[in-house]
């Protein structure tokens, strides 16, 4: 009994870490610290507008007018996801706070009953269980993701438990109800795809067609597409081309792709970070070696096999990228315009799963090995502590929220105006559009992952002059264009340029003309425009105040 209830201990413990490492949202609210890629830039903003636009449940051909003059309602999430709904009933912050937590307290227990269940059932192992799911908890990903990737551990026990056939209720109902908190082009297609081939590898090994498990595939496969029914509508019956079709993903050579591979094995993905690369590697390793000599028992091949795996998602990964593919691409739309390359989005899952049954190894090597089992786990948490968004963002200085998005400036800008949003569009140069797009303002540049194509090419006459000054940005926009953006070849690809900076655009070569036949008034600078005059720009007044980092230079159009 001495044991369950040491396990009872340390899980309470180890929510109690968690709880304090989710404190600083609650605390700090809006002066929080938080993500400003592909968070602040883009998401936030985007379910802001969206909340806003009466949109939400708006039919598959609907337009939200106040990006790009119409950006197509499918570019935005479904309004069947859980993340969209927080953002709708909550203020951006509170709603961030609570996704976090729901992601975070979920990818521990999914990883705590997969581990439990099916990997490391021994009383013994209590540690490492609880252990190594508050670090998968704790670990960076990327926040609009939700449980795309957090939640494979829990998608992963129900599957086992279903394929065993010992499944109960729940198992279905988890099943049934992570696509609701999930995405499926940013995880859980991959996951599904996997479980598909353990299906197939059922069949031709131990010659059963497993039909639950066949069943539970389907099933969770079918409420994905039920959800995201914008998104499939769109890559399969969208007729207009969108800017993904001018994706030009495959381009490395095949030493580079070599060069990727180590380096995503080494130290990971932005969006799935997984801060293994100082203790958990490590401990891979040694774990191998061990393993190797044992390989016909069960943890070991187990092991061998997440160990192997790791390494050949990083290599799909970076061979993705490989310019040998580019002819297929061209021929194959799909292969261009779906990211096939996230295969590797499974690899946190992988890496912890793995980090587990290696520490379960050493614990069997005898004494000497079981004192490393705390000291690692120890030491991983307190490394994924320091990756917390607050002490990571404060530490690099990024903005917080408040000074992020400030309301209370671009507030004074609207008054200042005077006119409703709607009846004006704006650009902003030098800061991100989404701050624009937060206050409500109507905005010509945008940061999206798709939107028509033929607005990309309008909108490239605005910026021809300052691409052609710059092959780093001409080739960003060209072939990727996610970021509409009003480039300058001096700023390059920053757009944060805050009240402290001295920098200035000398010359700024975009094209006023069209930039106002689009319906453009005035372009929000974060930096002054020194020929503002000779490209028909004139200053009509700059705004800053103390809770904002940037000091806007608002520009009128001739």
């Amino acid at each position: 009994m001495g044991m369950k209830r040491n396990e009872r201990t340390a899980i309470g413990i180890a929510l109690l870490l968690l709880a304090v490492y989710l404190s600083p949202l609650y605390i700090l609210g809006e002066d929080a610290h938080i993500r400003v890629h592909d968070n602040m830039d883009s998401n936030i903003a985007w379910y802001k507008v969206l909340a806003r636009s009466g949109e939400l449940f708006g039919p598959l051909n609907a337009t939200i007018p106040q990006v790009i003059n119409g950006l197509p309602r499918n570019a935005f999430g479904t309004e069947f996801s859980g993340i969209v709904w927080l953002h709708a009933l909550f203020p951006s912050m509170v709603a961030y706070a609570l996704s976090q937590t729901i992601t975070r307290v979920f990818a521990f227990i999914g990883m705590y009953a997969l581990l439990k269940r099916h990997f490391l059932p021994d009383e013994e192992s209590y540690l490492i269980r609880v252990g190594a799911s508050l670090a998968f908890a704790l670990t960076p990903f990327w926040p609009s993701g939700m449980l795309s990737t957090l939640g494979m551990p829990m998608a992963l026990w129900a599957f086992l438990t279903i394929r065993k056939g010992e499944a109960t209720w729940k198992e279905w109902l988890v099943l049934v109800l992570l696509p609701f908190y999930a995405s499926f082009v940013l995880g859980f297609f991959f996951f599904l795809a996997a479980m598909a081939l353990l299906w197939l590898r059922d069949i031709i090994v131990q010659k059963r067609w497993n039909w639950p498990f066949f069943g539970a595939i389907a099933l969770m496969t079918v409420i994905f597409f039920a959800i995201e029914y914008r998104l499939v509508y769109s890559l399969v019956f969208g007729e207009e081309p969108t800017s993904r079709n001018e994706f030009l993903s495959s381009r490395l050579r095949f030493l580079h792709c070599v060069r990727l591979t180590f380096k995503n094995y080494l130290f990971g993905h932005t969006h799935v970070m997984t801060v293994h690369t100082f203790v958990i590697l490590p401990v891979l390793w040694i774990a191998f070696f061990f393993a190797w000599a044992k390989r016909s028992e069960t943890l070991e091949k187990r092991f061998i096999f997440l160990f192997v795996l790791n390494f050949v998602l990083s290599t799909w990964y970076a061979f993705w990228f490989y310019k040998g593919w580019q002819p297929l691409k061209e021929r194959i739309s799909l292969l261009n315009t779906f990211n096939f390359a996230r295969f590797h989005f499974l690899r946190p899952m992988v890496i912890y799963l793995g980090f587990a049954l290696a520490l379960q190894i050493l614990w069997k090597q005898g004494i000497r090995w079981r004192r490393v089992v705390p000291a690692a786990l120890a030491l991983q948490l307190l490394i994924l502590g320091g990756f917390n968004e607050e002490i990571r963002y404060r530490l690099i200085g990024t903005p917080s929220f408040k000074e992020f998005y400030a309301e209370h400036l671009f507030n004074e800008i609207k008054q200042y105006i005077g006119k409703p949003q709607s009846s004006y569009r704006v650009a902003s140069v030098g800061l991100h559009p989404a701050i624009a797009q937060y206050n409500g303002f109507y905005t010509l540049d945008t940061y999206n992952n798709f939107y028509p194509l033929s607005y990309k090419h309008q909108f490239r006459k605005i910026i021809a002059k300052e691409l052609d000054k710059s092959p780093v940005l001409q080739d960003y926009f060209d072939h990727w264009g996610n970021r509409v953006y009003l480039f300058s070849a001096e700023l390059g690809k920053h757009y944060m340029f805050r009240k402290t900076s001295h920098k200035k655009i000398h010359h700024f070569d975009i094209n006023t003309k069209v930039f106002k036949q689009m319906g453009g008034r005035y372009i929000f600078s974060s930096v002054p425009i020194m020929n503002a005059k000779e490209i028909h720009l004139r200053l009509l007044r700059t705004f800053e105040d103390s809770q904002s980092v940037w000091k806007i230079y608002v520009y009128e159009v001739e």
